[in-house]
């Protein structure tokens, strides 16, 4: 999870997020690049006085006409594969489903018979010490790492967005609508998210937890809680 006075993302925990982190510093490269060189040439004008001839070149505008495409390519190719790349659902190896609702959550394990269970947030007077204020809840969404995971997203009374940064994830939860996305954990953990849509009075105080764990571990939880 983030930390105080972090500037940058949270270590990415999926291969979207660590894809969408490596888009993220290539964009800030290339921005650089275009404010170096723009900075240069304003500063070459004011430093030296430049001919019309230099200025009205053809080649000059050849140039300035070629680079902003250039630019605009380097950019898109690998923010379309990244779409493409969060927008694939194979085969999963499990099927969660996330229903909002005002003020909480409430998964359904479709692989299962009856597993289903409403996640609350755990009210600061019930916090056990260490955890995380307005971030822990009640039951967390445990899940196998390194297995593919689809969960389907919706909601019940107004909009919500299911979102876990660490693993690159945001997907909105829209009244009468599926929306599906997916996603894989490559290390054990627990991390943390909330509801990123504006859903009324107690929209800051419906936080989602995800616990990854290896695969002996979730089939002992999931036959404690199917039982």
């Amino acid at each position: 999870m983030a930390n105080h006075s972090q500037f940058g993302f949270q270590d990415a925990s999926s291969p979207i997020m660590e894809e969408l982190i490596e888009f993220h510093d290539h964009a800030l490269m290339v921005a650089l690049a275009i404010c170096s060189l723009v900075l240069y040439l304003l500063t070459l004008m004011l430093m030296e006085n430049l001919s019309s001839n230099t200025v009205d070149a053809q080649e000059i505008e050849l140039v300035w006409t070629i680079l902003p495409a250039i630019v605009l390519i380097m950019l898109a190719l690998p923010s379309l594969q990244i779409l493409y790349m969060m927008d694939e659902v194979n085969e999963p190896d499990l099927t969660l489903k996330a229903i909002g609702h005002q003020w909480y959550w409430t998964y359904e394990y479709t692989d299962f018979e009856d597993l289903t269970f409403d996640s609350y947030m755990t009210p600061t007077t019930d916090l056990p010490a260490g955890h995380f204020r307005l971030l822990e809840v009640d039951h967390r969404v445990v899940i196998p790492m390194e297995s593919l995971i689809r969960i389907i997203v919706t909601a019940n009374d107004v909009l919500h967005s299911w979102a876990i940064p660490a693993l690159g994830v945001k997907t909105d939860a829209i009244p009468g609508r599926l929306n599906q996305t997916s996603f894989i954990t490559t290390r054990p953990g627990v991390f943390y998210g909330q509801c990123s849509e504006i859903c009324g009075a107690n929209h800051s105080y419906m936080p989602i937890v995800v616990e990854s764990t290896p695969l002996t571990y979730f089939e002992h939880w999931s036959s404690l809680m199917s039982s």
